[in-house]
């Protein structure tokens, strides 16, 4: 009998990847998934450490866990639950001391091992002893190297990990305590990978890591950087739309730049994280770029790239920030003119610097902060879609809409597009295009859009340029 999983994600896009790993791991050994958490025999929170108060987030869905009703199969076994990622490396033991109801916890760099470590499990149950195996090694080998090759098929857009940890040590960033230090894959292997995706139905892939423009992989003895691995990749048949996050301004370099003119593939949207607008508090962050260095970075960007539109990640009310330094931000976001920007409250983070640091904010003052700064992404956000009304994107469809023939995919903006494609509509598309769907996902539309929101557009489908 085939024992019954279920992952919840948290977080980032690399979660959502290593949590695809995980499964297809679990597959390979005869475990099978589940979508409802109550049928499973195994549930595996994979967790984030990045937002505040990620390990109470944790600690209740446990405790929920534990008083879900039992539709496994076989209910006579233990339901266990296993902690995965960058909670449970930051937080090992302490979870194992604090939740009693948790069985395993496992961290980002030996998921690889899981089935091994559910093996030792069901030996401890088998004894009738307590359920308890913990893993958070940073081991010399890679995980990637002991993962099996994905078989089932790829959603029209997949993440790809090429670079995990960081080396930079921003003073209230957790991730190389969690995620260890800076590590790239050897271009073969990411080659392969994306061939493989590819061939199993994904036409647009976004390479990640923590840093991830920090990229070196080898290839044949020789350092190969993020630039080069792109351009190698759009060799690929079939492999429509390049993208590439999280990126940090210092590995932002010319040749880099360049991809964006000379490869078709590489989309017009780069998620390109600045913190802050002032240079103190940049400093005070370990950043080791200034504002005005950003700032050539996107007069270079827009020099080679017109169309290119940016998004940020931006922190309020960081230690020692003043009136003076939060408006140096606010004056930064006017002049970049953002497409999306995700912003957030500074809140300490226990293990690094920027929690010992004198001169806290207040959190009245942070909120208030805040505001004002979403307001202003808020209405350029608006801006940058009202911007595309009347123009035609190629659109890739990834799912069902709400409504009869009504379907949502993805612009090169990354910008969520709702439309509608009937039969007659479809069979138009599939006669210009060459190829017949038996459904319009993975297929790409062109639509005209016709409506902007906050979050999304709206369009028709348009027959005339299709």
């Amino acid at each position: 009998m085939k024992k019954a999983f279920h992952i919840k994600t948290y977080g980032c896009q690399m979660n959502v990847y290593d949590s695809e790993r995980m499964h297809e791991a679990l597959t390979a050994k005869g475990y099978a998934p589940v979508e409802d958490m109550e049928a499973a025999d195994l549930v595996i929170l994979n967790t984030c450490h990045i937002r505040e108060k990620a390990a109470e987030k944790v600690y209740s869905d446990i405790g929920r866990i534990r008083l879900l009703p039992d539709q496994r199969e076989n209910p006579e076994t233990q339901r266990m639950i296993a902690v995965a990622g960058c909670v449970g490396q930051a937080e090992g033991e302490e979870i194992m001391r604090r939740a009693k109801a948790v069985n395993l916890v496992v961290g980002p760099q030996t998921y690889h091992r899981l089935p091994q470590m559910l093996d030792v499990a069901h030996e401890q149950a088998a004894k009738g002893q307590r359920i308890r195996v913990l893993d958070t090694d940073f081991p010399e080998e890679s995980k990637f190297d002991h993962l099996p090759k994905a078989q089932s098929a790829a959603a029209p857009a997949a993440f790809l990990t090429i670079q995990e940890g960081c080396d930079k040590f921003c003073t209230f960033c957790v991730v190389p305590y969690t995620r260890g230090a800076e590590v790239s894959r050897p271009v073969a292997d990411i080659v392969a990978e994306a061939e493989n995706m590819v061939a199993r139905g994904a036409h647009d892939i976004t390479l990640l890591g923590q840093n991830v423009n920090a990229y070196h992989g080898e290839e044949n003895g020789q350092d190969v950087n993020l630039a080069r691995l792109i351009r190698r990749l759009d060799e690929i048949e079939g492999l429509e739309r390049i993208r590439y996050t999280t990126s940090h301004p210092r590995d932002m370099d010319e040749e880099l730049i360049q991809v964006h003119g000379d490869v078709e593939a590489c989309q017009p949207y780069l998620h390109l994280p600045i913190q802050s607008g002032s240079n103190k508090i940049l400093e005070a962050m370990n950043r080791r770029h200034s504002r005005e260095h950003y700032f050539k970075i996107i007069e270079q960007l827009r020099a080679i790239r017109p169309d290119i539109a940016l998004s940020s990640d931006i922190i309020v009310g960081f230690p020692g920030e003043s009136d003076e330094d939060f408006e140096d931000t606010m004056d930064l976001v006017r002049q970049v003119k953002y497409a999306q920007c995700y912003s957030f409250k500074y809140s300490p983070r226990p293990g690094t610097p920027a929690a010992e640091m004198g001169e806290q904010v207040p959190e009245d003052i942070k909120a208030e902060r805040l505001n004002r700064l979403q307001a202003l992404l808020s209405e350029q956000a608006l801006e940058f879609n009202q911007s595309c009304v009347g123009r035609s994107f190629d659109v890739l469809v990834e799912r069902t809409g709400r409504g009869e023939n009504r379907w949502v995919g993805r612009s090169p903006y990354m910008q969520a597009v709702h439309f509608t494609l009937d039969d007659a509509q479809q069979k138009v598309v599939d006669e210009r295009r060459g190829k017949a769907y038996t459904s319009p996902i993975g297929a790409k539309v062109r639509v005209k859009i016709t409506q902007a929101g906050p979050n999304s557009l709206s369009g028709d489908v348009d027959l005339l340029t299709n």
